[in-house]
């Protein structure tokens, strides 16, 4: 397909040139304008582009990945990369970092306080490669020095096959943007639980000013003798809540004693 698509450039370059040959010979190239100029080199580097991206685009082709369904403690993606450079070139590690909730219930405990991480993909140079370190070091020891905290972890690695890196970076925006829109509806759903508790907590201020002037109004009125009533109607109604609950289910002695059917102490005893 790239050497369709270069030889294709080439003929529509060669249609160009011998469809105006009479022009370039009549004009003179001191003469040609800034326009002109400048209308070819952005030629040139739209094909310099194409030409870059055509390249990159075969080398993504031959590129493999291995995925690591378990990342050992204590390993980053220098250590992995360290490792694993060993077998094959490599172009880019992704570590998908822990669970912030086990790690802090980890370090609650007394463990180890580093980031951790839980899977991981390597991108070979090239697929050979990917496959042959997949199948040699799948279900093997790690090893390397004997220091070292993974020495005895055991490789847990595959090699997928159509997967390309383009596909993890979608996954893991796809994830991002799933994680975003929870939390904008969390963030939403506090917001209006807060709005709720606020707007009630300036109701029954309100009300409270309302019961302290009618008070006062009525300590006035009986201190000067006249004292009305304020009408039934016109009074805010008390606000009374009440919970449903479950009556406790009282233990008697009776249902504590463990009790037989008579046909099993018959069967026993060898009663009738």
């Amino acid at each position: 397909v790239l050497g369709l698509l270069v030889m294709m450039a080439e003929g529509e370059d060669e249609i160009n040139k011998a469809a105006s040959p009479k022009e370039e010979e009549d004009e003179n190239p001191n003469s040609v304008s800034d326009a002109e100029k400048k209308r070819k080199k952005l030629e040139e580097r739209k094909k310099r582009k194409k030409k870059r991206l055509m390249e990159e685009a075969a080398k993504a082709d031959k590129r493999g990945i291995c995925y690591l369904s378990r990342i050992p403690p204590h390993m980053d993606h220098v250590k992995l990369r360290q490792i694993l450079s060993h077998y094959g070139d490599i172009q880019r590690i992704y570590l998908t970092p822990e669970n912030p909730t086990a790690r802090v219930y980890r370090i609650k405990e007394g463990g180890s306080q580093g980031i951790m991480f839980s899977e991981g993909w390597v991108e070979f140079t090239k697929k050979s490669v990917a496959k042959r370190v997949a199948n040699m070091l799948n279900g093997e020891q790690i090893g390397g020095k004997k220091r070292s905290a993974f020495h005895y972890d055991i490789w847990n690695i595959k090699y997928l096959s159509k997967f390309k890196w383009d596909d993890l970076t979608e996954e893991i925006a796809y994830k991002n943007a799933v994680r975003e829109q929870k939390l904008a509806l969390e963030i939403s759903a506090a917001k209006r639980e807060r709005d709720f508790y606020l707007s009630k907590v300036d109701k029954s201020r309100a009300l409270e000013s309302i019961e302290k002037r009618i008070k006062k109004k009525q300590k006035v009125q009986q201190e000067s003798g006249t004292v009305s009533e304020v009408p039934e109607a016109k009074r805010e109604p008390k606000v009374i809540r009440q919970f449903p609950q479950t009556r406790p289910i009282p233990d008697t002695e009776e249902k504590r004693k463990p009790q037989l059917s008579k046909d099993v102490l018959a069967r026993v005893f060898g009663g009738s």
